[in-house]
Parts: C-alpha cells; structure tokens; sequence
C-alpha cells in the first residue's frame, strides 16, 4: 500500500472515530435530559401505598408516598458504610407493616454515624405508637460499586448490620413480604435521624455537550489537517 492510501485510510478511520463519539456523547445527552424530566414528573406525582401497589421500583421510584400501618421495631437494620460529610455511618432501617395488608417496607429514618469501636451500635429503638401514617420519597436501596461474598447477609445483632440491602435476602431473613424498594422518611416527620435525601447523581446534559463539541471540534481539526498537508503531492509520492 503506498503513503496517499495510508495517510487516507489513517484519515478516515480517525475521523469516523471521533464523529462517532461526538455523536454518542449526544446521544447520551438527550437519555440523561429524559432522565431528569422524568425525575422531575415524579418529584411532583404522589402514590398511596396500598396491597395493590405493584412492586415496581422503576416505576415509583422519586414519587412522594403515603403509607398508613405501623412499624415493627424489633427487626432493624443498619446498612453500613453510608458516608455523610466525610464522616462514615449507617442508615437506619425499620419495617413498617401496611394497615390490612401482609406486605411490609423498609423505611429509612436517615443516618447516624459510626461509633468506635464499630462493635458499638447506637440505639435506634422509639416507642412505636400504634397505627399511623408515614410520608417520604421512594426510591431504590443504595447501591454498592464491589459487592463481596455474604456482604447481603445481616449480622445477628439487634440491630442487625448489613453492607448490601438484599429485599429477597431480608424477606427470607425476616418472614415479610418485602416491597423491593425503600421509603425515605419525609424530614418533618418524628422518630427518624439525619434526612438529607438527594437525588442521583448522574453527568448533567450541558457535559455531555460539551465532550460532543469535544470531539466534533477535533473531527474538524483532523480533517483541516488532512487538507492542508495530507493532500500534498510530495507527501504521497513514494520514492
């Protein structure tokens, strides 16, 4: 193959490249502005959850929710490695048992922090007060980047301490019939700890934007390159 083929294959295969990619990053513009307007349609649609709401996280999830029952303070959970402003701690979990329903779900009343030595748990117990009514936000449990062997299996403690919330794995541990998803526990309401709920962190659309033009510009510069010097008679000619 002689220089002129290699310099325009070399061409072409960098620019479809870099095209390619500045297309992509477009692409994942417009998914994450689809994402947040969703988020935001649910941030302002509310749910009553009943023995009929499906078990749906994706579909639910960010909506604001109302629940009437009553909780079940004898079968908490602390899911570990929770960090709030540097400082490393738990959140706290306790079932909440649906008025006329068998099914039960985890409500997050928030974060506390760690106490050395970790073998020390801060007591979350409250005086449950019967049959009331709870308000939050659901979402999905957190999530872990590196899940190790048995880290969905809670300790044997009261409270019990957890690194992954598992719903199948706590419902077995359990006897309930656990709704995969969680309720944040709205700020305002009584008996839970530090709520500042946020919603998810994902790259913002205008990022995305701008990597496109990132790599648009760079598709240009290769192709004003190719014009200026690659097209050159002396620069192809094989000697």
């Amino acid at each position: 193959m002689n220089i002129k083929l290699r310099w325009v294959f070399a061409y072409l295969g960098f620019f479809t490249l870099f095209l390619g990619l500045g297309i992509w990053q477009v692409q994942r513009a417009d998914d994450k502005q689809q994402f947040l307007n969703l988020e935001a349609n649910r941030i302002s649609e509310s749910v009553q959850l009943t023995n009929e709401t499906p078990d749906n996280s994706a579909q639910l999830r960010y909506k604001k929710a109302s629940v009437t029952g009553h909780y079940d303070t004898t079968k908490q959970f602390l899911l570990d490695n929770q960090i709030q402003a540097g400082k490393a701690g738990y959140f706290v979990f306790t079932p909440f048992k649906l008025q006329n329903s068998p099914k039960v779900i985890l409500v997050n009343r928030g974060w506390i922090p760690l106490i050395e030595p970790r073998a020390t748990l801060q007591n979350v117990d409250f005086q449950a007060t019967g049959e009331t009514t709870l308000t939050g936000r659901i979402n999905t449990f957190p999530s872990v980047g590196l899940t190790l062997s048995g880290a969905n299996q809670p300790s044997k403690t009261n409270p019990a301490v957890v690194s992954v919330m598992d719903a199948h794995v706590l419902a077995t541990n359990t006897g309930y019939e656990l709704f995969n998803f969680q309720l944040e526990l709205d700020a305002n309401s009584p008996n839970g700890f530090n709520r500042e709920w946020a919603a998810a962190k994902i790259m913002q659309p205008e990022q995305h934007l701008g990597y496109a033009l990132q790599w648009f510009g760079l598709a240009f510069v290769l192709t004003i390159i190719f014009i200026k010097y690659g097209l050159k008679k002396n620069d192809f000619s094989t000697k």
